[in-house]
């Protein structure tokens, strides 16, 4: 038995001990309710004290953001300074705007190098990849493109080749190499072939992690970051869940540069390079409950999205203009209205945006963008995509609910 299944089957043996827990509100829920909008949630502030958290925490981010806007930058184009590994990212080649919007840290890491020319073209190194200018493609979606960093390091190995299976499982002729699983979930999910490549190898066991290697990635898989009380869910209903680092883009990147002996020592920052951190723009989050999709903005650029499940008929989601005024690691979700009651424990990631009605991680169902609208009101989320909106989303964030 593999690593990757040894640790979903002793996952799995817990799974009696939690029966009692693991039931989704629908079975703790009767006759629909006539009532109108409610949330999932106990509102943690009334109304006046949940305007006044948001009024605070704007005005304490508002200087941050005029100063970032009024600041003269060196050079004159957006640059910022990751102090974590000592160096800049500007959008003199794009690669600023590129890195905000195709993933940020979760993918790429921190940048490793300055921009330097390799073979002719301006590149630069980060943790998981490496970024190239393309002139010739300036002002289209291809200007910024990802090196093929994992055929690069892996050069000197033999992976060799598979015929097409034909049992189902998606089959990539170009390598003559198979994706299937949750890191075929999360190759789709999260940029597909631009960002990562196909597949050059299968999936093996690789320093005691399971492992694939992309044209541009390696996938580790990390079931540890899955508590087993969701994974115990996700084995009893038969439904794929995700947590933020689950599978980690592993940093060949920063291989591939100590390989080629490239300096990644930190340099200063420069006069007007503002500190990283999502706090430099304007943060702004829109849920469109029509299509029932969010997007997360900084300063009007689209850095990430997410389908989501919204409130059913009688428990609607309110649509307007709002701000996260809570955050909370985990709760419990109960309550009792319109003939319905409900328990719910371990809920994770949540912010409260209006009265009760929060976004939130859900465990219970993966119906998210499918246009099945399934709760009490709040914005249901995958557990990673809760996760990277509570880390990058402060008290104060603005939350735009529309149709």
């Amino acid at each position: 038995m593999s690593l990757r299944y040894r640790h979903l089957f002793s996952a799995g043996l817990l799974l009696l001990l939690t029966i009692v827990v693991c039931v989704p509100w629908a079975h703790y829920a009767s006759a629909r309710p006539a009532a109108p909008a409610v949330a999932d949630f106990t509102p943690t502030y009334s109304p006046l004290e949940a305007a006044e958290r948001v009024a605070t925490a704007q005005a304490a981010e508002r200087p941050l953001l005029q100063q970032h806007a009024l600041t003269p930058l060196l050079p004159p184009v957006p640059t910022v300074y990751f102090s974590q590994t000592g160096h800049h990212l500007s959008n003199r080649s794009g690669f600023l705007d590129f890195w905000r919007s195709n993933g940020q840290v979760l993918l790429f890491g921190y940048p490793i190098t300055e921009e330097i020319v390799e073979n002719g073209r301006v590149v630069q190194y980060f943790e998981r990849a490496r970024f190239e200018y393309h002139p010739e493609f300036l002002g289209t979606p291809w200007q910024v493109k990802l090196g093929l960093i994992g055929r690069e390091l892996t050069q000197e190995r033999d992976f060799g080749t598979l015929p097409d299976p034909q049992t189902g499982v998606r089959y990539f002729p170009e390598t003559q190499h198979t994706l299937w699983g949750k890191f075929g979930r999360y190759w789709e999910r999260r940029g597909g072939a631009d960002i990562f490549g196909y597949p050059i190898s299968e999936e093996f066991e690789e320093e005691g992690r399971i492992v694939q290697y992309f044209e541009r990635a390696r996938f580790e898989y990390h079931p540890e970051d899955m508590d087993w009380f969701y994974r115990s869910h996700e084995q009893y209903y038969g439904i794929t869940l995700n947590t933020l680092r689950e599978i980690v883009v592993s940093d060949i990147g920063r291989q591939l540069a100590l390989m080629r002996e490239i300096n990644i020592a930190p340099v200063p920052a420069l006069a007007g390079a503002a500190e990283w951190s999502p706090g430099l723009w304007s943060r702004h989050i829109a849920i469109n409950l029509s299509s029932q999709w969010l997007t997360a903005y900084e300063d009007g650029l689209a850095v990430y999205h997410a389908p989501v499940a919204t409130g059913r008929d009688g428990f609607n989601t309110p649509a307007g203009n709002f701000a996260v005024y809570d955050k909370l690691r985990m709760q419990t979700m109960q309550g009792s209205v319109g003939g319905e009651s409900w328990y719910v424990p371990n809920v994770p990631w949540v912010m409260y945006v209006v009265g009760g009605v929060a976004l939130h991680g859900t465990y219970w169902h993966n119906r998210f963008g499918s246009g099945l609208r399934m709760s009490h009101g709040c914005i249901n989320l995958d557990m990673d995509d809760a996760e990277w909106l509570y880390t990058w989303a402060a008290i104060g964030t603005t939350v735009q609910i529309h149709y």
